[in-house]
């Protein structure tokens, strides 16, 4: 099953509808209880992605899910798409003069924060440039797809699980981290979430598998 592409705006216009249609996915699929409530939760979430990102920014969202042998795999996407104006450019790079926005804090966050960056790049040069600006923790979290399989893409991209694991793995100075996992609803609730730059748009998947 897949919902309707609902437009999600900066000003959290949509909201209402895109929880609308996670209720409707929840009663289709015949999600309950704390399922349902999972559901919800992760869907405010990903529309919280655009919430202020910029004036007039717009963002699709969707639910997709599939069958799979252990349940419901649910899908929570959100596209971003690189429309940004002269004026709009120069209100992003002015976000914060230290070259740090402050409210890059927390998963959720960090993931705005990527949204912002892919957005406003304005060429191929700045687009690669965005990369190598992004904190290590992006870098902890690239996981190379050399093959497409089932719904993923076949291009690289940022994984949660990727980054769980990356980051058990170096131990020293990861207690910040950590607790930004802890605090994170997303990373609590979620099996998976990846990100994917391209050139022209940011894509934000939040996977969850239902055992129903």
């Amino acid at each position: 099953m897949k919902t309707d592409i609902i437009e999600v705006c900066s000003d959290l216009r949509g909201k209402e509808a895109a929880m609308d249609a996670a209720e409707r996915f929840a009663a289709y699929n015949r999600l309950t209880g704390k399922n349902a409530m999972h559901l919800r939760l992760l869907t405010e979430e990903s529309v919280c992605m655009i919430h202020g990102i910029i004036d007039d920014f717009k963002g699709d969202f969707w639910i997709e899910s599939r069958s799979v042998k252990d349940g419901l795999l649910c899908r929570i996407c959100v596209l971003a798409k690189k429309s940004v104006s002269d004026d709009q450019e120069e209100m992003i790079l002015s976000v914060s003069t230290s070259g740090k926005n402050e409210s890059a804090k927390g998963i959720l966050g960090k993931i705005r924060e990527i949204i912002r960056w892919s957005v406003q790049t304005s060429d191929d040069e700045n687009f690669r440039d965005m990369h190598n600006m992004a904190d290590a923790w992006w870098g902890m979290g690239i996981h190379t797809n050399e093959m497409a399989q089932n719904m993923d893409k076949s291009s690289d991209y940022w994984s949660l699980r990727q980054y769980r694991e990356n980051l058990a793995a170096v131990q020293e100075n990861t207690d910040a981290e950590w607790d930004e996992l802890e605090k994170s609803i997303i990373a609590k609730l979620a099996d998976e979430v990846k990100v994917w730059l391209r050139s022209d748009s940011t894509e934000v998947v939040i996977e969850k598998l239902f055992r129903i």
